[in-house]
């Protein structure tokens, strides 16, 4: 199944003053569109050409390194998309989420601690992660393209730390990107969808 680059969900300029449109122009476009580009060259003679993008990430993890960035990444990026919007962001969570947050998470506060943790404390680039796993919620990071798939569980919510995703408009400061993603830009009726079907 041929990859293909999805249109953001919203304005450039709408993320901003926490994701600017010049970041968003450069991530989407060009960073996302180069994965899907790379993506659907290597699919070709892969043996995966007829499979779901999540089958492709599975299948091509430890056998397929090109083929698995490209398509991990193009995975990861259409879900960080959606889990941001305008106004988004805080500690108004949806109740389903809420009492999930709170009985395996430790709570809101508990949680944007350790994903703010998990997201300075990956080195280099990677994504940190909420996901669902042996039926439990768990934050946890990975490098590069990696996702939860090819662990066993299934991404809730990731934020990516790859320096393109900040450096724009937050230049080294990994911290205080993370901080305005959590507080500002996550779309928890998103996450909550994510984690109804993932339960």
């Amino acid at each position: 199944m041929a990859f293909e680059l999805p249109p953001l969900p919203y304005a450039y300029d709408a993320l901003q003053p926490f994701m600017s449109a010049e970041t968003l122009e450069f991530h989407h476009d060009k960073h996302h569109q180069a994965y899907v580009t790379k993506g659907n060259e290597l699919l070709q003679g892969s043996g995966l050409e007829t499979k779901t993008l999540e089958e492709v990430v599975r299948g091509s993890f430890g056998q397929n390194a090109g083929l698995f960035n490209n398509a991990g990444q193009h995975y990861n990026h259409i879900h960080f998309w959606q889990w941001m919007k305008k106004g988004g962001g805080g500690n108004k969570l949806p109740g389903i989420l809420e009492k999930a947050f709170a009985d395996e998470l430790g709570g809101y506060d508990k949680f944007r601690a350790d994903f703010v943790a998990a997201g300075v404390g990956q080195f280099g680039s990677g994504w940190a992660w909420v996901a669902v796993k042996d039926g439990r919620l768990a934050i946890t990071k990975t490098p590069n393209g990696e996702n939860p798939l090819v662990h066993g569980g299934t991404p809730i919510l990731g934020v990516d730390v790859w320096e393109h995703s900040y450096y724009i408009d937050y230049r080294n400061a990994r911290q205080k990107y993370l901080e305005a993603f959590v507080d500002s830009l996550i779309d928890w009726d998103h996450v909550a969808e994510m984690y109804e079907k993932a339960r």
